[in-house]
């Protein structure tokens, strides 16, 4: 699937438009894990907007592929993305949160329609993942899955387990990714729980890695056409190399925004900051875009 100029401008003006819906949102609700939620919104723009075949008015159609976001806490941004793709009402996010709604932190699948799996109980999503490529293949269905990992989860060996299942199993209807923000909420990964050498973790449990930078549309979805062009019997591990608080410069890149609030006037602030990243996004694909 080739990226033309008006789709990768497209996306980019998806992903600014989901950005700026994900900063609504917190500021709604007086608070939540927005430097995540940022990180990760390329990702998950990219698979709902130009990959996944899903049909909103039937969220549990069968033969949909599915996408598991582990790293449940940036249900920030995954309850936006949701909701922008007409899932559930729109004025739900002005509820996240809150006392009596549907719509809780770590995002429900038995009350968020769309979602599909419950997680943030970390180190879960990808054990999941396996479960849902395997029985892709034993139904003998063609839907792909997706799984989102954030890195500070890595640190649970309950991920490993799954792993080595996928590569066992040869689950090449699976991509994973690993959302590479280099923060947790105590620290950065590599002073809590070293990780590094990530790439060759991964190599090491059978999987094929592409590193990329995880908030550049267009290597985004070189590399997805890179999984699914794969002939292998390996799955395919993206991991992306992203910045915590990805669009708003004054909380980028800083462990302390793995969760935060915006008094109105750094809401403010945040607005104007986002509209400043996508102009410089848009003038990137006017240059690079062929």
């Amino acid at each position: 699937m080739a990226l033309s100029k008006q789709e990768w401008l497209a996306l980019e003006k998806k992903a600014n438009e989901l950005r700026n819906l994900t900063l609504d949102t917190t500021h709604w609700a007086g608070s939540g894990h927005i430097g995540g939620g940022l990180s990760v919104l390329d990702i998950l723009t990219v698979c709902y907007h130009k990959y996944m075949h899903i049909r909103p008015d039937d969220p549990q159609w069968e033969d949909r592929d599915r996408l598991i976001l582990s790293k449940g806490h940036a249900g920030i941004a995954y309850a936006p993305v949701l909701c922008d793709l007409g899932y559930n009402d729109p004025e739900m996010l002005k509820t996240f949160n809150l006392s009596g709604s549907k719509m809780g932190m770590h995002l429900d699948s038995n009350k968020i329609k769309g979602v599909d799996a419950s997680t943030g109980s970390l180190g879960h999503g990808l054990s999941i993942a396996v479960g849902t490529a395997l029985a892709a293949r034993v139904l003998k269905k063609d839907y792909m899955t997706f799984c989102i990992t954030g890195d500070g989860e890595l640190d649970e060996g309950s991920n490993w387990e799954a792993a080595m299942s996928a590569a066992h199993y040869k689950l090449t209807n699976l991509i994973t990714f690993v959302d590479r923000n280099h923060c947790m909420i105590d620290g950065p990964t590599e002073d809590v729980m070293k990780l590094e050498p990530l790439d060759k973790k991964w190599e090491a449990f059978g999987f094929i890695v592409k590193t990329i930078d995880g908030n550049n549309i267009k290597e985004l979805c070189d590399a997805i056409d890179f999984a699914y062009a794969n002939e292998t019997d390996q799955p395919v591990l993206i991991l992306c190399d992203t910045v915590k608080g990805c669009g708003i410069d004054f909380i980028e890149g800083d462990y302390k925004w793995h969760y935060g609030a915006f008094d109105d006037e750094m809401y403010e602030r945040g607005k104007k900051a986002l509209e400043e990243s996508y102009q410089k996004r848009v003038a990137r694909v006017e240059k690079e875009a062929e």
